[in-house]
């Protein structure tokens, strides 16, 4: 599937409110056709100097958007991700066997409610880095078509300075992810293989509202990842997924293997 496609089903399939946050890939692709299908203009030309600058500004907004979205959702997440810890401490304090007011039915009652919001969390989270990738993705093939028509030498420098931007750099978002997947194991552990069966059809219900976002978002990392004809320097690695009760339980439910 050809990237501006696979843009668009990525934009179709996210949050509604993200879906204006990503790469304007045909908007950019549209003057990258002006420019190198212009006679008057030549690579060294006043006037291609003056288009080129229009280009680069038009990407420096777009990295603006990425970074000013990323930052607020990772700020966002990381005190969600504190808020759900203390929720899970305060059932616990309260109505665990050795609580306030023990109460097994109150605690499971409690739990199941922060089990649900700690999936739709986990899957917020992927939709976060698969909303790196794909804007990253996006600027690597923009700026090679860029070069490739007009005969410029904008992919190296700009690239160089992608890699330093905030919406690029996902470790603290990986890291919230492993806590959740974590905090998953801890609190809600299974002994055997029914109850495993059982448990990943019940997180599959709590998040059905996310879960299908956070499948299709998992399949565009890996296609993404996985390297093409096209794959080369400014490609990402390819996707390792941690072999966690999450991820296998969206390959128990997808029509198409993740890993």
């Amino acid at each position: 599937m050809k990237f501006g496609k696979r843009l668009k089903q990525q934009i179709q399939e996210t949050l509604p409110g993200w879906r204006d946050k990503f790469l304007s890939y045909k908007e950019l692709k549209k003057l990258v056709r002006s420019i190198s299908s212009a006679p008057t203009l030549l690579n060294g030309s006043f006037e291609y100097g003056r288009a080129e600058e229009e280009f680069v500004y038009l990407l420096n907004n777009e990295i603006e958007k990425f970074n000013a979205f990323f930052m607020e959702q990772e700020e966002d997440f990381v005190i969600r991700n504190k808020e759900l810890q203390q929720r899970i401490q305060r059932v616990i304090d309260k109505w665990g066997p050795k609580g306030n007011h023990p109460s097994e039915a109150d605690y499971k009652e409690e739990m199941a409610k922060i089990r649900k919001d700690i999936v739709d969390f986990h899957g917020e989270m992927v939709l976060l880095v698969n909303y790196s990738n794909v804007n990253y993705t996006g600027l690597a093939k923009i700026l090679k078509k860029y070069d490739k028509r007009t005969g410029g030498l904008l992919r190296l420098p700009f690239i160089q300075k992608v890699l330093q931007q905030p919406f690029f750099t996902t470790d603290l978002i990986s890291k919230l992810v492993k806590q959740c997947e974590s905090t998953i194991d801890a609190v809600f552990p299974v002994e055997d293989e029914e109850k495993k069966r059982e448990a990943r059809e019940a997180i599959i219900v709590a998040g059905e509202g996310i879960f299908r976002n956070t499948v299709a978002a998992l399949q565009s990392m890996q296609e993404i990842r996985r390297g093409s004809s096209t794959y080369g320097h400014f490609s990402l690695p390819p996707l390792n997924l941690p072999d966690s009760e999450l991820i296998q339980s969206v390959q128990l439910n997808s029509p198409i293997p993740i890993v």
